[in-house]
């Protein structure tokens, strides 16, 4: 088990990217979970196997659709044997 925090700035509040996020990380079997920031940043962390949080990373680069990422920081973390699913979090709480 591998865990990683992401935090990605650009266009990405208002674009269906925290729900877009937890349906690709359910479809993978990821954990954690994903909140929009104050800053208009989104921050997001994926726990599970490391090439399904791999994939989360390398989709959060891009998002959905209607996105513009213009930066994705990435930072490990120890893994907290979060196994409760993905859950969509309140804003900047």
């Amino acid at each position: 088990m591998v865990r990683k925090r992401v935090v990605v700035t650009g266009r990405v509040q208002g674009v269906f990217y925290r729900d877009t996020c937890r349906r690709v990380a359910q479809e993978y079997g990821v954990s954690g979970w994903v909140r929009n920031l104050e800053d208009g940043s989104v921050m997001a962390v994926f726990e599970g196997e490391p090439d399904a949080v791999e994939t989360l990373v390398r989709w959060a680069r891009q998002g959905p659709p209607a996105a513009v990422v213009e930066g994705v920081e990435v930072s490990e973390e120890e893994p907290e044997g979060l196994g409760g699913g993905f859950e969509v979090r309140s804003s900047w709480s």
